[in-house]
């Protein structure tokens, strides 16, 4: 009897005491959601990325461009994507 009485307290006990680490948990996961949102970035900020010749090993230059070009020749490769996608689907093979 004794031993059910006290496993009863000690899960009252972790309930209550989980409970606000629960809360404080979801609370420190939002803000820290909040801070992780995309900052403001300067879109004529000069970004460099390496990119690797296609059939090489070794063979790789670097290309720099303002986050708005990178941006916009993100769309553009997207919008390409697209567009062949749609047009093989078209031609029934």
């Amino acid at each position: 009897m004794f031993k059910v009485y006290c496993a009863s307290i000690a899960a009252a006990m972790m309930t209550a005491t989980a409970a606000p680490a629960l809360a404080q948990a979801t609370a420190t996961s939002t803000n820290q959601a909040a801070a992780n949102a995309a900052p403001v970035q300067n879109p004529n900020e000069i970004v460099c990325e390496k990119q690797e010749t296609t059939g090489s090993r070794i063979g790789a230059r670097r290309v720099c461009m303002t986050r708005a070009e990178w941006a916009d020749r993100k769309l553009q490769d997207r919008q390409e994507l697209e567009r062949v996608q749609i047009q093989r689907g078209t031609r029934g093979e």
